[in-house]
């Protein structure tokens, strides 16, 4: 006997939209259909003989898809350099935060220890659905900006680097973020744009032409937006107004209150349009308590939340979770609800490529959502059909 789902009774918020009094019906892994009212009940009884359905009351709670996060390293004391149990660690603290699925993210290393994390990666991504693949946050970084990445392992872009993290990730690299004024930079985003991989400028001190020059080369996103980069000059307006001014280019923000001021978020949703996606990139103290903890291999200590390096100070990561992100939009950014609910998820699914199947509740799309009260809180989750909170 296969299962099925109803949500009735939800203000749903999907693709734009929002919709009072309504219902959802998952089967298997995918939302088979959707409505108003009390049609539900037919779809119950004309079903019933055929599948166990689970009838859920969402009493004018808010329903939304499930949130996509493109950027995390951890979470409950694990990273994803831990490998596999280490990745299902970090996956259940930010599902039980509304996340369905995630882009797991690794700082930098060499080349030949990052291939033997991706196949890592992958290997968790071919049982677990919530896993979307992997982001390469590195090694091809610019020094000076290089924030939380050990210095000894940055190196400049060459084919047999491309090559050896592609061959490694066998599909599953969806992300890599670069600097792209250095040696090789732009050569190296178009091979991996050409083999299907997003490539994001980051980590940078490119200024405004040298970011049009990668945005033009192939790159679609900004690794969270007005870190690790030059800032806004009015004579040099740096990386952020550039992927502004490219209209297919995404911008990460790490919308925890430490990494972006609330109205620099505010700034960044106007000046971007649906094109802003917020991601955690969080690290293994996510959900976990304060105290020394190890990104990559650089010591961080953690204080009420924010990690930093124990040697320079920078900012090392966030403890962060994406309904933490969506409340810090509505309330202390005044982002409309349904704006920050497209920045976690149909924003950051088209950002790599799934807006077909990811993103939305609509009939063929994946059936992942997040019933929220109405001060925000998660209240329950689905993601592939099953109940996960």
């Amino acid at each position: 006997m296969s299962a099925s789902t109803v949500i009735h009774s939800a203000r749903l918020v999907t693709g734009g939209d929002t919709i009072t009094d309504a219902w959802v019906r998952f089967e298997g892994d995918r939302v088979a259909a959707r409505g108003i009212g009390d049609e539900w009940r037919e779809q119950v009884a004309a079903g019933a003989q055929d599948v166990s359905v689970d009838v859920v009351d969402a009493a004018g709670r808010w329903l939304v898809p499930g949130f996509i996060d493109l950027h995390t390293h951890g979470a409950g004391g694990a990273s994803v350099e831990d490998g596999e149990t280490g990745i299902e660690t970090l996956l259940d603290v930010h599902t039980a935060h509304g996340t369905t699925r995630a882009v797991c993210s690794l700082v930098s290393a060499p080349v030949e220890v990052l291939a033997e994390r991706l196949r890592a990666i992958a290997a968790v991504a071919a049982r677990d659905p919530r896993v979307l693949g992997a982001h390469l946050e590195g090694p091809f970084l610019d020094h000076d900006f290089r924030g939380a990445h050990d210095p000894e392992v940055l190196r400049t872009a060459d084919a047999d680097a491309v090559d050896l993290l592609l061959a490694a990730a066998d599909g599953t690299l969806v992300q890599i973020t670069m600097a792209p004024e250095h040696e090789g930079a732009l050569d190296a985003i178009r091979r991996f744009a050409d083999a299907g991989v997003r490539v994001a400028v980051g980590h940078t001190g490119a200024d405004y032409e040298t970011s049009l020059a990668a945005f033009g080369a192939g790159a679609t996103i900004l690794t969270h937006a007005f870190n690790g980069m030059r800032g806004i000059h009015h004579r040099a307006p740096g990386p952020v107004v550039a992927a502004m001014h490219a209209d297919h280019v995404t911008l990460e923000i790490v919308n925890d209150g430490v990494h972006v001021h609330p109205d620099v978020v505010k700034l960044a949703f106007q000046g971007a349009p649906g094109r802003v996606a917020m991601i955690t990139d969080a690290m293994a103290a996510t959900g976990a308590a304060d105290g020394d903890y190890i990104l990559g291999s650089l010591a961080v200590v953690v204080n009420d939340g924010v990690a930093r390096l124990r040697d320079t100070g920078s900012i090392a990561g966030s403890t962060l979770t994406l309904d933490v992100a969506l409340r810090n939009a509505v309330v202390e950014s005044g982002i409309p609800f349904v704006e920050a609910v497209g920045a976690l998820t149909v924003t950051p699914a088209a950002a790599i490529g799934r807006a077909h199947d990811l993103g939305r509740l609509d009939a063929g799309y994946a059936a992942d959502a997040v019933l929220l009260s109405d001060e925000l809180a998660v209240e329950a989750v689905w993601g592939a059909g099953a109940r996960l909170v």
